[in-house]
């Protein structure tokens, strides 16, 4: 049996414990609250956020499958690289796929800030609107935001018909964009597994409900481009449709980007060609 390492066997447990805390104490909300990863422009976001969401997962099933995949790929990882090098990896990773989250999240945003900004509405006035809580039954209600909104305009000086449609949705789609939050290893996970992809290229590798042998120089370039088709289409292909396609790519990509230096530089014998 394949005996872990001490980095995989720790980040292993952190996990269990952060997961395990969050139910047993009783206030499941406040940690999400506290560490999950939640975007710059929402009240809820803390710079601790960019590594305390690595460690919390949305179900027990989330946290199944990633801890499965770091036993997996991530054992094999370290045993080559050695503990720092193989944490650096997986850390960079994991901030990798924030970075790309939230420049793609910025891509977005940007063009409606601008166009509110440049009907008058004031950048003040539109932080204020995303601290308003228009959910109900898990879903954002734009008649919920109605009934909230002409309070905020009055307190900065605007009248509802100073709001047309076409402002009205861009409110309500920038309150949707931005009040979303991230939680999960999935994006260090990537990186450690392109880094095992370019160590064995030739290893076989098999999906749970696609129990056929595929060389992972195949298998995980295939994986990263599902997660591309789906962060551009919407379309969940394997994964849930909560999934955070953009993060996978992102640390799939700082992954790829370490291995190449750290191959050019210092792992020649490990070469795919």
């Amino acid at each position: 049996m394949r005996q872990i390492t001490p980095t995989v066997k720790h980040l292993l447990i952190i996990n269990c414990i952060v997961f395990a805390g969050t139910y047993l104490l009783g206030n499941r909300d406040l940690f999400y609250g506290l560490l999950a990863l939640y975007y710059p422009l929402s009240d809820y976001f803390m710079p601790w956020q960019v590594f305390s969401h690595m460690f919390m997962h949305g179900g027990f099933q989330h946290l199944l499958f990633n801890m499965f995949a770091l036993f997996m790929f991530g054992t094999a990882v370290e045993r080559i690289f050695g503990q720092r090098k193989f944490l650096f990896l997986y850390i960079s990773s994991g901030l990798g796929a924030v970075a790309l989250t939230f420049l793609v999240y910025y891509i977005k945003i940007y063009p409606i800030l601008s166009e509110l900004q440049s009907l008058g509405f004031s950048f003040d006035f539109i932080k204020e609107v995303l601290k308003l809580d228009i959910l109900s039954d898990r879903m954002f209600q734009g008649d919920i935001l109605i009934s909230k909104l002409e309070p905020v305009l009055s307190t900065f000086g605007y009248t509802m018909n100073q709001l047309d449609v076409d402002s009205f949705r861009m409110l309500f789609d920038l309150i949707v964009t931005s009040n979303g939050s991230m939680v999960g290893a999935s994006g260090a996970i990537m990186g450690v597994l392109v880094a095992f992809g370019m160590l064995n290229p030739n290893a076989e590798l098999m999906m749970i409900f696609l129990p056929i042998p595929i060389k992972a120089k195949y298998f995980i370039p295939g994986i990263i481009g599902l997660d591309l088709i789906s962060a551009f289409t919407g379309i969940s292909i394997f994964s849930p449709s909560n999934t955070a396609y953009i993060a996978h790519i992102g640390g799939a990509l700082t992954g790829f980007l370490l291995m190449y230096f750290w191959k050019k530089n210092q792992f020649d014998k490990f070469r795919w060609n």
